[in-house]
């Protein structure tokens, strides 16, 4: 039994390494969210709480654990993936002890290993973010809360709770949403008066230290101005993973009053996705990786349908039933094939911040200029100045370091127009028009005016999301 306990969290965090090292460069591809990771982790300390004071400061605590690795093992595309491969190992392993306590070394076992072959969680199995590393920190308290309900020891076990449930809210704070989810497994398992004060405490204690983060924030939320209103067709993702939880939740047979994978696994998966949408009619806000955390409940629900498959099977056919579990993963990983293969290619994501710099090497001369529009596209030379040595970054006022922001300052357009006419060659470094949005900002307008009146475009190249294109100065112009 004890090797049994043992398999129940080692096999599906193996599973889950294994899923994660598998492509994890990419090709060495980069995109802009882990352009923002990486360019920030190689700033110093103080340059990184400079920042964080105008921008980001939402990530500020990750940016500082990316900081302290980048130091120890360099940067990478490995050190900037490989914390979040490791922290969906933990995620999945914790799932793997739920299920194993709650209803058995099969579910635990499948819903461990479910977890990882979740699309989205094989997106983030693989990102320079911190949302993995949430989702980890959102599996250890979980099981401590299984661990106090089950064994009702205290002290440390709530100690450990809150300082958990802490962690994962200064990396996220929309990750405090785990509290609602929890507090639906007190009611529903008709916790007594002791728990429910315990609980209470280490509940407030770590909100009300995660609280001058939020409200400090809050100052900051031109940054997520970009993300779309809810509309209806948002909320068929969100319907369906609900509707497959629910019937895991049915076959667990759940009933009031007893801990169980539905009592646990149904809240963690739908008050945060129900949450996030409330959230989201006040202030845009619906992306799936604010809420990753919540497959962790969904990942438990599926282990109960595969846990109850082989329930079914092994009174007529105990050798078939041992089969079950490894069959339905690998009908999974042949279905999930194309996906997989997909979410590891570098035309993964909307675009690769560094493949463009082979380019820009190539088409620069010694004391060309540079511009970028939008200037958020200067993140390309925060990650790879090298490609740009030579070159004049004419528009830049106050580089990204200096002005503690992500994409530095520019001169205002008057002064960006008379550097730009003072200008032979230019290269400009911008979106592809599959990505690129309208240029709205008014120093992004005059730079594309100024191009468009008085040079012309010599060469041209596009790859993965980015463009680079090389304009000289029209004779007649001069």
């Amino acid at each position: 039994m004890q090797r049994r306990g043992v398999l129940g969290w080692l096999i599906p965090m193996l599973w889950t390494v294994s899923l994660g090292l598998w492509g994890l460069a990419r090709q060495g591809s980069v995109w802009r969210d882990e352009a923002a990771t990486w360019q920030v982790a190689r700033r110093s300390t103080a340059e990184i709480w400079h920042m964080l004071g105008n921008v980001d400061v939402v990530h500020g605590c990750y940016y500082l654990l990316m900081h302290a690795l980048f130091e120890c093992f360099g940067p990478s595309t490995t050190t900037l993936r490989l914390p979040s491969v490791l922290a969906t190992a933990v995620a999945a392993g914790c799932v793997g002890v739920i299920g194993h306590r709650l209803a058995g070394v099969w579910v635990g076992l499948a819903g461990g290993m479910a977890f990882g072959l979740l699309p989205a969680v094989q997106f983030y199995l693989q990102e320079g973010r911190p949302y993995a590393l949430v989702a980890a920190g959102a599996g250890m308290s979980t099981l401590l809360l299984v661990t106090v309900l089950q064994e009702r020891v205290h002290g440390a076990y709530w100690v450990a709770y809150g300082g958990t449930v802490l962690l994962s809210g200064l990396m996220n704070w929309l990750s405090l949403m785990i509290l609602p989810a929890h507090l639906a497994t007190l009611m529903w398992t008709r916790a007594g008066r002791d728990v429910w004060t315990r609980w209470a405490t280490a509940s407030v204690a770590a909100t009300a230290s995660v609280l001058p983060l939020i409200l400090f924030s809050r100052g900051q939320s031109a940054q997520i101005s970009w993300i779309p209103p809810l509309t209806w067709h948002m909320l068929i993702g969100p319907a369906v993973l609900l509707l497959i939880g629910g019937v895991g939740a049915l076959l667990d047979r759940p009933r009031a009053g007893r801990l169980s994978v539905a009592a646990v696994g149904l809240p963690l998966l739908a008050v945060p996705q129900i949450g996030l949408i409330g959230l989201s009619l006040i202030q845009p806000l619906f992306l799936d990786r604010y809420v990753l955390f919540s497959l962790l409940g969904l990942a438990l629900l599926i282990g109960t349908v595969i846990g109850s498959a082989i329930e079914a099977v092994r009174p007529r056919r105990p050798g078939a039933s041992m089969w079950i579990l490894p069959a339905v993963v690998a009908v999974a990983m042949v279905a999930l094939l194309p996906q997989s293969l997909s979410k590891r290619s570098p035309s993964s994501r909307v675009d690769d911040v560094v493949a463009v710099t082979s380019d820009v090497r190539r088409l620069k001369e010694t004391g060309n200029a540079v511009l970028f529009v939008p200037s958020a596209r200067r993140d390309t030379k925060s990650v790879s100045p090298s490609a740009f040595s030579g070159l004049r970054d004419i528009a830049l006022a106050q580089s990204p370091e200096k002005s503690g922001t992500l994409k530095g300052v520019e001169a205002n357009p008057d002064r960006i127009r008379a550097a730009m006419l003072a200008q032979q060659r230019i290269l400009l470094v911008t979106d592809t028009p599959r990505v690129a949005r309208p240029v709205t900002a008014e120093r992004d307008r005059t730079k594309v005016s100024v191009l468009r009146q008085y040079f012309t475009a010599v060469a041209d190249e596009q790859v993965r999301g980015r463009r680079v294109t090389v304009y000289e100065r029209r004779a007649s112009a001069r």
